[in-house]
């Protein structure tokens, strides 16, 4: 008897912790703590990083109207993620195309449900910032002249059916993730997809009365400099972020950012520089962007070298990009977001077939580029798959959408500006 007392002493409190133990196997405080801040971070890059870094680069009379835009898209995104826009993307028991329906409304997230190691409530936090910044990115292609009624119904229409099936298809476990298809971050879900919707947008549009001919430069500069400071900082949260824990590979995702950032914007200003003379605090910004952009599907891959070529890279060609949208092509994308996002995003996944050297050991040449359909034709055909799939179906969003409501502005109104056309608010007394 006293055998079986000393027994029960060890084993009932082995027996009563188990449940926490399994618990705390579960869950991860430091994972959590970091995706917490990794949202944070991600709807700080939109709310105010990219509305104050669009807001500076348009003329006064449309500065409400951006920051307008993008906060509308904020509250919009996330009420159709919870409805709709997460299971679409993340939903288990879809297809290759798209996610089941198994998460309409959130059903079934609770406290408790788990994603990895940490609760699924953070995971849906943190990719519906991705969801919010995607369409507001778009804003920068038809800036200064689309009907603010117009630009919701487009962006609702496209972040269900243009973002969610490729963020599926990516991430969800859709065919582009079956076929091995490297995006870390969303080179290709974010940038290329938001990059050819603003191309196309601009190229439906047209341009703004004046282009190219009348100086439309930017109303503050320092706003656009504030704003792109907080876009560095928030990136962070979206590449490190995409590591989904606190462990190296979101230390080596952030350094490998920083860098990507650094180097983009020197190749930028050093291109400013010997083309035009003097170098711009624009082009310093701008170029820091780029170089986010296309580092952003490599981050979880290359190291601090591979992200030092990229960052060149992405500063050069994305520099010239521009130039040969708006001066040799005369498409007025206004704010520069496909030369910039859908071309940095579209390098940025080529290159990182080139330069993946923390995948399965390999070095500075991947070698499954030589082997039977290897990387680097899975990350051209997945590039241009998502390119396609927008380029059509944001035509047809366009399309519709200028049915139903009429997709720009009168003459008239462009001219007194959307501030008070649109809003009827002045962001400044002019």
């Amino acid at each position: 008897m006293s055998n079986c007392l000393k027994a029960l002493r060890i084993v009932l409190p082995i027996a009563l912790l188990l449940p926490c133990i399994a618990f705390a196997d579960d869950l991860d405080s430091g994972d959590t703590a970091w995706m917490l801040t990794s949202t944070a971070l991600v709807l700080f890059m939109t709310l105010p990083g990219l509305a104050l870094f669009y807001g500076g680069l348009v003329r006064t009379k449309n500065v409400l109207s951006v920051f307008m835009q993008c906060f509308a898209i904020a509250s919009m995104a996330s009420i159709l993620w919870i409805i709709v826009g997460y299971t679409m993307a993340f939903g288990e028991g879809g297809s290759q195309w798209l996610g089941g329906f198994t998460r309409v409304f959130l059903n079934g997230v609770t406290e408790d449900s788990m994603s990895g190691t940490y609760p699924e409530t953070v995971f849906v936090m943190f990719q519906m910032t991705f969801a919010i910044i995607t369409p507001a990115l778009i804003v920068g292609g038809f800036a200064e002249r689309m009907r603010f009624s117009a630009m919701l119904m487009f962006s609702a229409l496209w972040l269900l059916l243009v973002y969610a099936p490729v963020t599926y298809w990516v991430w969800g476990g859709g065919w582009l993730l079956e076929r091995g298809f490297m995006d870390f971050a969303g080179g290709g879900v974010v940038h290329v997809n938001a990059g050819v919707a603003a191309l196309v947008g601009a190229v439906m549009m047209g341009k703004r009365k004046g282009f190219p001919m009348t100086p439309m430069p930017p109303h503050n500069l320092t706003m656009t400099v504030a704003g792109a400071c907080m876009l560095w900082v928030g990136w962070f949260g979206f590449n490190a972020g995409s590591a989904l824990a606190a462990n190296g590979d979101a230390g080596m995702a952030m350094l490998v950012t920083h860098t990507g950032a650094a180097a983009g914007s020197l190749a930028w200003m050093t291109m400013e520089w010997w083309r035009f003379g003097k170098p711009s605090v624009l082009g310093m910004v701008t170029g820091m962007v780029a170089g986010l952009g296309t580092i952003t599907p490599a981050s979880g891959f290359v190291g601090p070298a591979g992200a030092l070529i990229i960052g060149l890279t992405a500063g050069f060609v994305c520099f010239w990009s521009t130039q040969i949208v708006k001066r040799r092509f005369e498409i007025d994308d206004s704010l520069d977001v496909f030369p910039v996002h859908g071309v940095g995003g579209f390098l940025g996944l080529i290159m990182t077939a080139f330069l993946a050297n923390r995948l399965g050991g390999q070095g500075f040449l991947n070698d499954a580029i030589t082997t039977s359909g290897g990387q680097l034709f899975e990350q051209v055909l997945g590039a241009l798959a998502i390119a396609i799939w927008c380029g059509i179906a944001s035509y047809l969003l366009f399309k519709i959408t200028d049915i139903v409501i009429g997709l720009r502005v009168s003459e008239e109104q462009e001219t007194e500006g959307l501030d008070l056309t649109q809003h009827d608010e002045r962001g400044y007394n002019y």
